[in-house]
């Protein structure tokens, strides 16, 4: 079933999942905080609006499909499925240990929800464009969204993959670019420049649509757009900012895997809670 949060609930739930993440990050002592902060909101309208899912029954045949590509934001995705009731929300809190279901990269045969094991940056959009054709070619009304990071493009399999996605004019797959220019070695375009994005996506045939990825108003209105394309897959090009909703986080690549002590975690903690109360505001205006 899809929910239908308003877009007010869904910047609520964005920094739910925020809270959830740096909670779960410190608890660990390790992890990837920066990439996972930056998707938040893309996480929130897709499981709180967007997919067709079923907590009860996590292998639903005709469910819609969520592939992880940039493995590493496993943060995110988990606070996303236990949010949605796929598992308990305790459970965030095991993160990384050495006996949860929830390790550092996302495990299909272990976590409730997870579609594919990711974790080798450029295999998940191969394994999406698979789910899509598969889906296509029998007739299922499921779609396929993907998570891409703009460091993971550097791979060339990510344009095997596209070619391929193209070709097969795979209508419903949506591969949503977390293009924040950061990777752990610094500034993509300094480390191995992929740009320019939208030229070269729209040369392997797929509709690009361009947005602030942090904005769910934006989000909201591309993928009610991408619902449209029928025989083109669509990339939404996500302005994103690394480590968003804690300020000595945003826009810096030291925080792509960095652990997090105690005052860090104190500092970034407050500044989320007073962003959920604002989004709590935002939710009684409605």
């Amino acid at each position: 079933m899809r929910l239908q949060y308003s877009a007010a609930q869904l910047r609520l739930m964005a920094e739910k999942l925020r809270l959830d993440m740096v909670d779960s990050l410190h608890e660990a002592g390790s992890g990837h905080p920066g990439g996972s902060l930056s998707i938040a909101e893309i996480m929130s309208v897709l499981y709180f609006h967007e997919m067709n899912l079923d907590p009860s029954n996590p292998q639903w045949e005709e469910r819609d499909r969520f592939v992880l590509s940039k493995g590493h934001a496993a943060p995110a995705y988990y606070a996303a499925l236990a949010e949605r009731g796929f598992f308990d929300v305790s459970l965030l809190k095991t993160l990384r240990k050495i006996d949860s279901i929830l390790q550092g990269h996302p495990d299909c045969k272990k976590v409730p929800g997870v579609d594919i094991s990711t974790g080798s940056l450029g295999q998940g959009i191969s394994v999406a464009c698979g789910m899509a054709c598969a889906a296509k070619k029998k007739g299922s009304p499921a779609r396929v969204y993907c998570v891409l990071g703009d460091g993971e493009i550097q791979e060339g399999q990510v344009w095997e993959a596209a070619m391929s996605a193209g070709h097969y004019k795979l209508g419903n797959l949506v591969a949503f670019l977390d293009n924040n220019n950061l990777q752990i070695d610094g500034a993509v375009d300094h480390v191995m420049s992929v740009y320019p994005i939208k030229e070269k996506f729209e040369a392997f045939g797929w509709r690009v649509i361009e947005l602030d990825g942090n904005d769910v108003g934006q989000i909201l209105t591309a993928l009610e757009l991408a619902r449209t394309s029928k025989d083109q897959p669509t990339l939404l090009l996500g302005h994103t900012t690394k480590g968003k909703g804690v300020s000595f986080m945003e826009n810096q690549a030291g925080w792509h895997g960095s652990a997090i002590n105690d005052e860090q975690y104190a500092a970034a903690m407050k500044e989320l809670k007073e962003r959920y109360a604002q989004a709590e505001k935002g939710c009684a205006a409605e």
